[in-house]
């Protein structure tokens, strides 16, 4: 464009220049013609840029690593003006996502619409958007950009593995037992009734024995014999180990994969497993509490169902592993949060042993361990970590070990040692 109008910039001053030296008439009404050539152009590259509306429709604002995102694009005219062409850039920073478009001659009030499918190859949170049209002159003079700054936002959760079964350690409260202590507190597990007493609650009338019976009675309650069971993820920068070939957005953000696996990293395998255990246990309609450093603190109290569930992924999708607090002093920050009994499952790399000193402390308040070590020497050769293993064997903690390459379902699904 800018060479074309130079081209007539040049031809219009020499025929106007000529024209003065030569005192033809030919001469100034071509430099008259293109003037007014230009002048049209440029008020047509004006009104062609009005009178658009664009429409964008996304299926869903949540995908999962592997799934298909969907859109649909629509371009009317409401001017008067045809569009002899219209160029739609999307501006979004999901990777992969090629919504930009070249939309044909617009002419009456029809729409033009196309659909973009993307496969989700990357986790994270991405903008949607914003937009701009760029139309012009049919002569390719003028361009005008009009930019429509609307945004929204995309959250990809990771992978998950479907896992047929877990072996947990056994829990204070573990595997169903009862454990006959009598609570205030309302539970599943119903064991008996007694006469109503001043101060009890509507909620725990037992209404048949009342109606059989002809005096209120109410129920009485035990502990829930199903413990509760926290998954503690290690971020920390320290215990990062992925290949050299690794490729991030903007260097520090979310990895780009480059083939159909796993990337070979530590962060991107301790994700998958903790979004596995969390959808496990809770399909399975077991209490689960998470904690992290993500590099934020993250910490959701237990709690059952999709809800709970939304929430880890949401938080496992931008999870980095750039934190500067080691797996010890997050253990020790978070220790209050584990409740003698309860199950907590330790997913990390580290290479250091000081955090395993810190999990006996909580061993010994009776929180039950159970460690999935992803194996950083299986992801480069020059990294020594057989001495934290056989520190873990030593400290009687259960161990589950993933190296590079493994089949994270059967892993997870094996029994401890």
């Amino acid at each position: 464009m800018p060479n074309r109008r130079n081209a007539l910039y040049i031809l219009a001053i020499f025929s106007l220049l000529t024209g003065l030296l030569t005192g033809r008439a030919l001469l100034f009404n071509i430099a008259y013609l293109i003037a007014a050539v230009m002048v049209l152009s440029l008020l047509w590259t004006w009104l062609s840029a009005r009178g658009i509306a664009l429409r964008r429709v996304t299926r869903t604002r949540r995908s999962q690593v592997g799934r298909l995102f969907q859109e649909t694009f629509g371009v009317r005219k409401t001017g008067i003006t045809p569009k002899l062409w219209l160029e739609v850039r999307d501006h979004s920073t999901l990777p992969g996502h090629q919504a930009s478009h070249v939309v044909p001659t617009l002419v009456g009030r029809r729409e033009y619409s196309w659909d973009v499918e993307t496969v989700c190859a990357v986790r994270g949170e991405f903008r949607l958007g914003p937009m701009s049209v760029i139309t012009g002159d049919p002569f390719g003079l003028f361009h005008s950009p009009r930019r429509i700054g609307a945004t929204d936002r995309l959250v990809v959760y990771p992978m998950t593995v479907e896992l047929n079964r877990v072996i947990l350690p056994v829990g204070f409260l573990s595997g169903g037992d009862a454990q006959r202590q009598l609570t205030h507190e309302i539970t599943t597990n119903a064991s008996s009734i007694r006469d109503y007493v001043s101060g009890d609650s509507m909620n725990r009338i037992h209404w048949r024995s009342t109606a059989r019976t002809g005096n209120i009675m109410v129920k009485e309650f035990e502990l829930d014999p199903l413990v509760d069971i926290w998954l503690f993820s290690d971020f920390s920068a320290a215990s990062l180990c992925e290949d050299p070939s690794i490729r991030r957005l903007d260097n520090i953000g979310s990895i780009i994969s480059s083939s159909a696996g796993i990337p070979p990293s530590t962060e991107e395998y301790g994700v998958i497993v903790a979004a596995s255990l969390a959808k496990h246990f809770l399909d399975d309609e077991r209490v689960v509490g998470y904690a992290a450093y993500t590099p934020f603190r993250q910490v959701f109290q237990p709690e059952r169902g999709n809800r709970q569930l939304t929430r880890i992924l949401e938080a496992l999708a931008s999870a980095r592993s750039t934190s500067d607090h080691r797996l010890q002093d997050s253990l020790s920050l978070e220790a209050h949060l584990f409740t003698r009994g309860a199950s907590l499952m330790i997913i990390t790399s580290s290479r250091e042993q000081d955090w395993i000193s810190e999990a006996q402390v909580l061993q010994r308040r009776g929180v039950r361990l159970h460690c999935v070590y992803i194996d950083p020497q299986s992801f480069s050769a020059n990294l020594e970590s057989s001495a934290t293993r056989d520190m873990l064997q030593l400290s009687k903690i259960p161990t589950i070990v993933i190296r590079k390459d493994d089949d994270i379902a059967a892993a997870l699904e094996q029994r401890p040692i």
